[in-house]
């Protein structure tokens, strides 16, 4: 009875052994990593590594200062039964204390307010969770128009948590209670004659400021906001009536148009 053959789960992967005609090219290595890195040199040769059987890869030491900690790995190769050995990559690596690029952020993700232009396009993930589906969003305190059949209204609406990631970055922003300019406002936002309250849930906690001279007109301010400009801030008084002017007439005469004898 013939024994049964490992499982791959017991069978130990071999250790290549190393082959000393590969490991024996290292001025064929060190003349592929020179010719890659032309016009810069190529330094010491740093050891080498058995990659797998005939297969060895060779390292020098990389002399460019804007790879500092880097090096050159040159691997090359013997087909079996054959004498002749040759190049079969050379590539930069890097070292333990070579300096790298950050880790890769998707641009998503990268995108910042402020970032997106005229004519870009910003498309919306399908499981954005700022976002639900318009039929499945029925909370009647929201202020939205009717939908009087399935689908004709807007495929999706702000979901609660988009609501209230929005609300916190508005109110923890340049137009809420905390900024500069609302420290040192005679009055609130909320007692403003240019304040304008938002619809929804949010009205309670959010308006417009319809103030032109104002530095947030047009925007969505706290109802604890404020500014300078707040309606009430100054009362201008109203303009009053001048008498004659009077005239200091000591040290002249004062003449009558058409008087000969003056």
């Amino acid at each position: 009875m013939s024994p049964q053959p490992r499982s791959s789960s017991t069978r130990r992967t071999r250790t290549p052994a190393v082959d000393p005609a590969c490991a024996a090219a290292v001025d064929l290595a060190r003349a592929a990593a020179e010719e890659t890195a032309r016009p810069a040199k190529v330094g010491e040769h740093l050891g080498l590594r058995a990659e797998a059987d005939r297969v060895v890869t060779h390292a020098f030491a990389c002399l460019d200062p804007a790879y500092r900690g880097w090096h050159w790995a040159v691997t090359v190769a013997r087909a079996a039964r054959a004498k002749a050995v040759t190049v079969d990559e050379c590539v930069l690596l890097p070292g333990d204390e070579a300096l790298l690029a950050p880790a890769w952020v998707p641009w998503l993700e990268r995108l910042r307010p402020g970032d997106l232009g005229p004519g870009d396009l910003l498309p919306t993930a399908p499981d954005d969770v700022r976002l639900a589906p318009g039929f499945a969003e029925v909370d009647d305190r929201l202020d939205r128009q009717e939908q009087y059949e399935l689908g004709l209204g807007r495929v999706r609406v702000l979901s609660l948590e988009g609501r209230d990631e929005a609300a916190a970055r508005w109110y923890d922003g340049p137009a809420g209670p905390h900024a500069s300019i609302a420290a040192s406002a005679p009055a609130q936002c909320s007692t403003c004659g240019f304040y304008v309250p938002i619809a929804g849930a949010l009205r309670q906690v959010f308006g417009v400021c319809a103030n032109e001279y104002a530095p947030d007109d047009g925007r969505v301010v706290s109802a604890d906001h404020g500014c300078g400009a707040h309606s009430e801030a100054v009362s201008i008084p109203a303009a009053s009536e001048h008498g004659p002017p009077v005239i200091d007439e000591l040290g002249y005469e004062i003449v009558a148009p058409g008087d000969a004898s003056a």
